[in-house]
């Protein structure tokens, strides 16, 4: 692969300091990592957070900087959840309502969601719990294996569930998350009732305000209250934003490796398939080479497949990738075809 040009400042990234997310809100600081790394639109591809499966429990009130940990869940139960998925190869996250957030004791709500290496094989369902505790019961090895009838035996009165956006907003982790994601979160909610989340953490800072779409684990970069709607809009029947499609918007999907992710997403955006179960990476088919560092193959249904090279490349920029800490060498990852129909 030739060394590759830096691009001008993308048109569809937001200036400095007037995202959209925060139109009649706070306005994030100058200085703000959401704010440096929309100056040039450095790409998202390849960052998603890593899960094969999500847990998510509603739990309003407080969340401090490690949520499981650090909220009125407790810490010895928030713990043990997030060992427990962690150790089955998922994720565990707090949610709470995007309307205030006062403590209640009652039953609360989960979701529960296996996102699958091929898309087509996502599902979400939810359930309400008498005690957080009762997750302990779940069955954590059918869930990393997607076995949805033995999750839901585990899960009493879990029903099949539409797709929800969760959006970061823990401010205790990053500011940019609070300062950007809570404005965008009261917006999609009015949009979709009972399908948006404010989320504990889905990673990426830097590209606030970030979320999360269930059950694919397919993760945004740098969404507004409009971008979200379309989000919303198009998971009804499976699909994602053709708007978004391409590297200012798109983190990837969480079940596969970050080079994967990439490659994945290139060819989305190459061809324009916004079905989410319409193209997939290829499981284990990734090849060391020399020259890059990483030959995926992405499959179509449709019979097509592509081979794509990744590299992971320095872009020349140094900045903080979360509010607070020391600038670092800015890189990412882009992907190139090597082969396809």
């Amino acid at each position: 692969m030739p060394p590759r040009k830096r691009a001008a400042k993308r048109p569809d990234v937001p200036a400095a300091g007037r995202h959209p997310a925060t139109s009649g809100h706070g306005t994030p600081a100058a200085d703000a990592c959401s704010v440096l790394w929309d100056q040039d639109g450095t790409s998202a591809f390849g960052t998603a957070a890593g899960a094969g499966f999500f847990v998510v429990l509603e739990q309003s009130g407080p969340w401090g900087r490690v949520a499981a940990r650090d909220s009125h869940l407790g810490a010895e139960l928030g713990t043990e959840l997030d060992i427990r998925c962690a150790d089955a190869g998922g994720r565990f996250m707090l949610m709470r309502r995007p309307s205030g957030h006062p403590d209640h004791d009652g039953r609360r709500r989960v979701l529960v969601a296996h996102a699958g290496a091929r898309p087509d094989d996502a599902w979400l369902v939810s359930a309400e719990v008498a005690r957080p505790g009762d997750l302990l019961q779940l069955d954590w090895s059918a869930l990393a294996r997607g076995h949805r009838a033995l999750v839901r035996a585990s899960l009493p009165d879990a029903e099949d569930a539409p797709p929800h956006l969760l959006i970061c907003t823990n401010g205790r982790r990053d500011v940019c998350c609070a300062v950007r994601g809570r404005p965008l979160v009261a917006a999609a909610a009015g949009l979709a009732p009972g399908r948006v989340w404010e989320v504990s953490h889905t990673g990426g800072h830097r590209f606030a305000p970030t979320a999360v779409l269930l059950p694919w684990g397919q993760g945004f970069a740098r969404l507004d209250e409009k971008t979200a709607g379309w989000v919303l809009d198009a998971s009804n029947t499976g699909h994602v934003p053709r708007e978004l499609l391409g590297g200012t918007h798109d983190r990837g999907r969480s079940p596969l490796p970050a080079t994967a992710q990439c490659a994945e997403s290139h060819v989305r955006a190459l061809i324009e398939e916004t079905r989410l179960g319409a193209l997939w990476a290829v499981p284990g088919d990734a090849e060391q080479v020399d020259t890059v560092e990483a030959v995926v193959e992405v499959a179509h249904e449709d019979g097509r497949s592509w081979r794509v090279g990744v590299q992971r490349r320095p872009t020349g920029d140094r900045r903080p990738e979360s509010c607070g800490k020391v600038a670092i060498d800015v890189h990412e990852f882009v992907g190139e075809l090597i082969e396809g129909p």
